[in-house]
């Protein structure tokens, strides 16, 4: 008697270790026909997967620059050398970045700008007034503390008041886009900040600020490649610790771990294992999203992977997986646990990864 697709699901769910429940995956190829195989797919990661998924969400990369401490310093320091923020002729802000480099900051942030944006801001005032820009490392070492040369006070003071009084950008011309300085705290420029600081920020106001801006976008948009590296850390941390031998691939090795390993795929996978003798044992990517527009995207990189390791042997192809965006079945976790035959960890159940071939049979082999 044929079993249902609920049966198979719940056999998936029920089985007794990992081995069981890759075997029994990729027994559905044989046991449905291809119209049912997304339904099941997406039932199986729902039912067994989604759960082991880590709310990153919550969690930030924390960066001693964000404590409010010596912003507030950096604000005292704005705002008494502007006589609060009353006093904001070129010639003032320059005079405040020059004797209190550390206000640079607060003037960038009233603005919206990123260290990165303020550079390119700099550049921009730089075609047409003929000053050389200011690099986001200079920024970045005048907003610690250091004292800039004077060209340097003096183009990123004429940047902060060009840009606050709507002069340095010209409105956009496409509906929908205006200058970062058109928000409820700088909407009349200068007047605005002077006013806010004097009688304090309304919650309300502060509260519109996080909600389309983030209590954490900043930070979280600083970190965007520190916590891209949190999984494979992860990985590379257990292998190690396990003394597997393995390759963590970057844009250094590629060419090497091609040609060492015959792989065609570019870029190759995050991770590749071998044994010993050196021979290609398993292939692992990690990949994490926290939408399920970006999951169902990253989600096709597990085919290509899916058909380099059967054009190498049968390989088996491991995924770990991080973000809340993965708690989309139908068209992105589904067909990762399809095309990896279920060999789908996340950081919260990384160790059990190392009950799946060739797992057990690596540990310990490193030398």
């Amino acid at each position: 008697m044929e079993k249902t697709i609920e049966e198979v699901v719940e056999t998936i769910a029920q089985a007794p270790n990992w081995e069981a429940r890759v075997a029994s995956i990729r027994l559905v190829p044989e046991q449905f026909g291809t119209s049912v195989h997304q339904e099941i797919y997406s039932a199986v990661a729902k039912r067994v997967y989604v759960r082991s998924l880590a709310p990153d969400f919550a969690y930030v990369h924390w960066r001693d620059e964000y404590e409010l401490a010596p912003f507030q310093k950096a604000y005292d320091e704005a705002f008494s050398s502007t006589n609060g923020f009353a006093s904001t002729a070129e010639s003032d802000l320059e005079a405040s970045i020059q004797n209190h480099p550390k206000t640079l900051k607060v003037f960038r942030v009233l603005l919206g700008f990123t260290a990165a944006e303020f550079s390119a801001a700099t550049e921009a005032f730089g075609v047409v007034s003929g000053d050389a820009p200011v690099s986001m490392a200079v920024i970045r070492s005048i907003e610690s503390g250091r004292q800039p040369k004077s060209a340097v006070a003096r183009t990123c003071a004429a940047v902060v008041s060009k840009a606050m009084l709507g002069q340095l950008f010209a409105p956009s011309a496409i509906e929908g886009f205006r200058l970062k300085t058109n928000k409820p705290d700088t909407e009349d420029g200068w007047a605005t900040v002077q006013d806010l600081a004097t009688h304090g920020v309304p919650l309300a106001l502060f509260l519109h600020q996080r909600l389309y801006g983030g209590s954490f976008r900043q930070l979280l948009d600083a970190t965007s490649s520190k916590r891209g590296d949190v999984i494979e850390d992860a990985v590379g941390a257990l292998l190690e610790e396990f003394d597997i031998p393995f390759f963590r691939t970057g844009s250094h090795n590629q060419e090497e771990i091609a040609r060492r390993f015959g792989l065609t795929v570019k870029p190759a996978p995050d991770f590749v294992m071998f044994d010993k003798n050196g021979v290609l044992r398993a292939v692992l990517e990690c990949k994490a999203a926290n939408d399920g527009g970006t999951a169902r995207d990253k989600a096709a990189r597990f085919r290509s992977l899916r058909s380099e390791a059967t054009r190498l042997g049968g390989v088996p192809l491991f995924a770990v997986l991080g973000g809340i965006g993965w708690a989309r079945t139908s068209d992105a976790l589904g067909p990762v646990v399809r095309d990896t035959d279920g060999r789908v960890f996340s950081i919260s159940n990384l160790k059990e990864m190392l009950t799946v071939e060739p797992f057990p049979s690596l540990v310990g082999t490193q030398f």
